[in-house]
Order: structure tokens, then C-alpha cells, then sequence
């Protein structure tokens, strides 16, 4: 079969980084299944179930600062690479154990810290590795590929977990392990070019550097706030348990399909975009991608129908895909390679805090206002964040195109250093 002159598959890197993402994708969502299972069967305690949570969310803020400096002082690949070997360490222990029956909560609890601590500082470097493997004419489409692939874990892995679970959390570990370490022989015989980093000591000036960045480029900044503000206020996804009991009136398989609606609307999004670029008008898709999110939570939270839920969160999972693919693009392509480490540490950081953030947000004004009201509310909101946003961003409103020419992208990094 002959492949188009720009198909990604003739950039060997990209394959071999998109099959290493997704073994470690899917990997990571069956780990996930079977953590929370085993803690609660040891323990019977809900409160648990936080604390595993809490062990990943703490080292994914503290310090995505110095992972962010970290990404730009080395080689991107032997960052990612250790992450992952430290993670498949911290799961080969939590198989071993589990096997010899010397499992306990507390132990489960540490390797999932460690597991987290390697994630913080492996994620920045993942993200800002994406740019140097593929042309710049393509990086939009590889955004997009690249997030099928984390929807297609977000989907099967648990499923898969859940039914090896049958034989035992020790087999879902050890399930994870082997992916795990396909995930790192991918990232090992990965090739690609990149500058030598230039060095420099770790110092708050240097730390704080992408916060700089971000601010003095209105773009940048206009894209990732309106994205912490939409999944803040947006997030009704948390709620899918209340509208699945007590308005859909369905039970655990009709809260499964609704689980799965925004990841098979993301994922289907992803593969439209990685086959139709993004060329005009890109800064209106975005603002038009955001409010169509806005919407269709509204629609989710006045429906009382399973089939029109399941319809709107497809829809709100395919419009966040367009809104992720934007942002994620012109975020590496405003920022020049010297920068992207402290840039995507910073992001992650705006990305972590909203998911978490929103779903308490959620959880309080459901508390008060009923889920229904929360949703609404939700969905109003975001809906005013995009027309506020807007105004306040005019250069990103009228952005034509993803990749615009900096004026000296070398200067730039130098004068935030």
C-alpha cells in the first residue's frame, strides 16, 4: 500500500513513540483498575479510594516546576525512559508482593507515590518530545493520533483490567509490567535529532521561566486558562453516578455507557482530525469548540432520556478533542524548543488542577444546588467564560492558523531565562 507524502507513518519516531504511549496507556488504566480494587478489598473503606488519588495528584503538582526544568536540561527520551522504568520497578513490586500475600495498604500507597513522582517528571518530557519527531506541517495531526491513543486506553484498559482482575490483581500487574515494558524497549530504540540542551543551574529564575513565558505570550496564555475555566466549571462527568441512579434511573451498565460516551466521542474526533487539518480560523474552532462543550452539558443536565445523555456527552467528548488538539498544537508551536519542558510543566500543572478542582467544584454546588442545578450552572458558565475570553483575547479570536512565524524564537527563550 503507498502512503500519502504526509501520512505519519513515515516517520518511524512518531510510530515508535505513539505504540510506547499507548502500552503505557493502557498499562496505566488497568493498574488504575486494579489498585482501587485491591485497596478497597483490603480495607472496605471509601476514604481510601482518596488517598489513592491523593498519592498521584500531590508529586503532579509539587513538582511539575522542576520536571518542567528537567525536560529542558537533558534528553527528553532518557527523561521518559527513566519514568517509565521506575514505574514498571514500582509495579513489579506491587505483582510480587501481591503474589506472595505480603499486599497491604500502605505499601499499595508508596508505590503508587513513587509511580507518581516518576509520572510528574515523565510527563513534561513526553509532551515536549512530540515536536522533534514529526514536520512542523503535521505536528497537529501527530496531536491528535497521539490522543486517540490515550482514549483508546481510557476506554479498553480498564475493561481489560477489570476482567483480568478475575485471576487476581497479581495478573493485572503483571499484565501491566509486560506493557509497560514494551512501552519502555519502544522509548529506548527511539531516534530522532535534538540540540544539546544548554545547561543551566536550577534556580527560581529558571523554574518559573515557562509562568513568564506564559504570560508574555497572550496566546498561549488565552488557550490555557480558557481551558482550566471550561473543565472547571464543566465537569459533570463527575456527577455520572447521580444522573445514572436517580434521573436515568439505570444501573451499572447504563453509568458504564455513559463512562464511555466522551471517550468514544474523543476518540472517533481524533481520528477525524488526524486525516483533515486545521487551516483557517483556528482560534474561532476553538472558542466555537469550547461552547459547543458548554453546550452540550447543558443539554446533558436537562435531559432525562439515557439515549440524549449518551448523545450529548459524545458530543462533549468530540468537542474537547478539537479544543485539546488546538491547544496542545499551538502551545508546542509558540513555544520555542529551548522552553517547551517549563511550557508543558506549566500547562500540566493548569490541566491537573482544573480536573481536580472541577470535580470538587461539581461535588460542592451539587450539594447545594442538586446535580441538575450543578450541571446547568456548569454549562452556563462555560459557556460566559468563552464569551469573556473572547474579548479579552483578540489576537487569538482572529488567529488564522496554528503555526505563525516568531519573530526570533531564539530570543525569546533567551530573554525568560
Amino acid at each position: 500500500m503507498r502512503l500519502r507524502s504526509d501520512s505519519l507513518l513515515r516517520h518511524p519516531a512518531f510510530v515508535q513513540f505513539w505504540c510506547s504511549r499507548i502500552a503505557s496507556g493502557f498499562g496505566f488504566q488497568m493498574l488504575s483498575v486494579a489498585v482501587g480494587w485491591q485497596v478497597y478489598a483490603i480495607t472496605g473503606r471509601a476514604f481510601d479510594l482518596g488517598l489513592i488519588g491523593l498519592a498521584q495528584f500531590i508529586p503532579s503538582v509539587l513538582l511539575a516546576l522542576p520536571a518542567g526544568h528537567v525536560a529542558d536540561q537533558f534528553e527528553r527520551r532518557r527523561v521518559v525512559l527513566l519514568g517509565q522504568v521506575v514505574e514498571w520497578t514500582a509495579i513489579v513490586l506491587l505483582a510480587a508482593l501481591t503474589l506472595l500475600g505480603r499486599i497491604h495498604e500502605i505499601g499499595i500507597l508508596l508505590l503508587v507515590f513513587v509511580i507518581g513522582v516518576a509520572k510528574a517528571f515523565e510527563a513534561p518530557s513526553m509532551q515536549s518530545l512530540l515536536p522533534a519527531l514529526v514536520p512542523t506541517a503535521v505536528l497537529p495531526r501527530a496531536v491528535a493520533v497521539s490522543g486517540s491513543a490515550f482514549q483508546m486506553a481510557m476506554i479498553l484498559g480498564p475493561a481489560v483490567g477489570g476482567l483480568l482482575y478475575v485471576a487476581g490483581p497479581g495478573v493485572v500487574y503483571l499484565s501491566a509490567a509486560l506493557l509497560y515494558m514494551v512501552a519502555a524497549t519502544m522509548m529506548a530504540l527511539l531516534r530522532y535529532e535534538q540540540a544539546p540542551p544548554k545547561r543551566e543551574p536550577a534556580t527560581l529564575k529558571t523554574l518559573f521561566a515557562g509562568v513568564h513565558f506564559i504570560r508574555e505570550r497572550k496566546d498561549v496564555l488565552g488557550v490555557i486558562s480558557l481551558d482550566l475555566f471550561a473543565v472547571l466549571l464543566g465537569g459533570a462527568t463527575a456527577l455520572l453516578p447521580i444522573f445514572a441512579r436517580d434521573i436515568l434511573h439505570t444501573g451499572p451498565w447504563g453509568l458504564g455507557l455513559l463512562r464511555a460516551a466522551p471517550a468514544v466521542g474523543a476518540l472517533l474526533m481524533s481520528l477525524w482530525l488526524a486525516r483533515h487539518e486545521l487551516q483557517r480560523r483556528v482560534g474561532m474552532v476553538m472558542f466555537a469548540s469550547v461552547a459547543g462543550f458548554g453546550a452540550a452539558t447543558l443539554v446533558f443536565a436537562l435531559s432525562t432520556t439515557l439515549w440524549l445523555s449518551l448523545a450529548a456527552l459524545f458530543a462533549l467528548g468530540a468537542f474537547d478533542m478539537v479544543s485539546m488538539v488546538i491547544r496542545g498544537s499551538l502551545v508546542q508551536l509558540d513555544t520555542p524548543d529551548a522552553m517547551r519542558g517549563r511550557v508543558n510543566a506549566v500547562n500540566s500543572i493548569f490541566i491537573n488542577t482544573s480536573n481536580q478542582l472541577g470535580e470538587f467544584e461539581s461535588g460542592m454546588l451539587a450539594a447545594w444546588l442538586g446535580a441538575v442545578g450543578s450541571a446547568v450552572v456548569g454549562g452556563i458558565g462555560t459557556l460566559l467564560v468563552v464569551g469573556l475570553w473572547m474579548a479579552m483575547f483578540p489576537s487569538l479570536r482572529r488567529r488564522q492558523k496554528l503555526h505563525v512565524a516568531a519573530a526570533d524564537d531564539a530570543q525569546a527563550a533567551g530573554d525568560t531565562l
